[in-house]
């Protein structure tokens, strides 16, 4: 383990308030995808009970507004506004893009999904890649100019996209990333997105941190959310094997969400990307074939892969052009 991994205060039982206690946010703009129910919505609420100035992007307009008004009513420093963005959908992602006016300070690209069989989007492109990657992968790049003028005008801007411990089992297959020649596995699928959402944070590190902004990836630990919803009996079964190893621990929402929150506003972060936290810590790097029973808090040397972040972002941006 390296001696020169960023730490913080805080641990796995840390929530997002108290990452934010003390914090002040006010004139501070966000966008947080998936912010209707989950991680997303806990999020939201916790930016903006800090001052912060809150755009739940969100696929259910009607879900994120009930969550909106709920926020509100119990009082908060800052505003939530809601807008509606389909991540899967290419023309609902720059229809948003085109929409926002202004600076842009923070995005967390925190939306994702989990598919039980192999599902497409019209372009033919794997749901699960197309969603949680090349969902976040166009509108980041569709917003780097807010990104800029926000960090041009605040010292700095971030992203923050969430991976998870999945990303262990697979890495990116440039030669079949839509699983067109392969047999469909939903577990790898996810995997592959995880990785991809890791690499994304490498790259946009590398070409963006002299416009001022940075990237950061983060794990934010087994939590209960409507992403489990679509499992496979396998899948669950995978995941209960999972927690009877010990290899993880069930968190809250307001856990879970502890580590995005420190990527998004504790100064350790403030200027340095491409890293990958988990437990509110910078995670140690583990060789590709390490097994999951012996790292569960590490990331795997793949998903932090300068070259195949490269060439990821190459190939997202052929894939994503008009």
């Amino acid at each position: 383990m390296s001696a020169s991994l960023i730490v913080t205060p805080f641990t796995p039982a840390s929530t997002a308030d108290d990452v934010l206690r003390d914090v002040v946010l006010d004139g501070l703009r966000v966008i947080v995808t998936g912010a209707s129910s989950g991680l997303g919505r806990e999020t939201a609420r916790a930016l903006a009970a800090a001052g912060a100035e809150v755009t739940m992007a969100v696929r259910n307009e009607a879900a994120g507004r009930s969550a909106a008004n709920e926020f509100a009513a119990s009082g908060l420093r800052g505003q939530l506004h809601v807008a509606t963005l389909d991540l899967a959908d290419q023309a609902s992602v720059s229809r948003f893009v085109e929409r926002w006016d202004g600076p842009l300070d923070l995005l967390v690209n925190n939306a994702g999904i989990v598919t039980g069989g192999l599902q497409r989007t019209t372009e033919a492109w794997e749901l699960q890649f197309a969603t949680n990657h090349l969902g976040h992968f166009a509108l980041s790049v569709g917003l780097h100019r807010a990104l800029a003028s926000g960090a041009a005008q605040h010292g700095g801007a971030r992203i923050v996209s969430l991976s998870s411990t999945a990303h262990m089992r697979d890495g990116v297959h440039f030669d079949d990333l839509h699983f067109d020649h392969r047999p469909y596995d939903p577990q790898l699928a996810y995997a592959q997105a995880k990785t991809a959402n890791s690499l994304f944070t490498v790259e946009a590190t590398r070409r963006w941190e002299s416009d001022g902004i940075v990237a950061n990836a983060v794990n934010p630990g087994g939590v209960v959310t409507g992403l489990q919803r679509d499992f496979t009996p396998r899948q669950k079964a995978s995941l209960d094997a999972a927690e009877a190893a010990g290899l993880f621990s069930y968190k809250t929402v307001g856990q879970g969400a502890a580590t995005t929150v420190v990527a998004a506003v504790r100064p350790e972060f403030a200027h340095t990307g491409g890293h990958y936290l988990d437990d509110a810590q910078e995670a140690y790097t583990v060789p590709d074939d390490a097994s999951l029973a012996d790292h569960p808090h590490g990331v795997k040397a793949w998903a932090l892969d300068p070259d195949a972040a490269e060439r990821l972002w190459d190939v997202s941006g052929d894939l994503v052009r008009p």
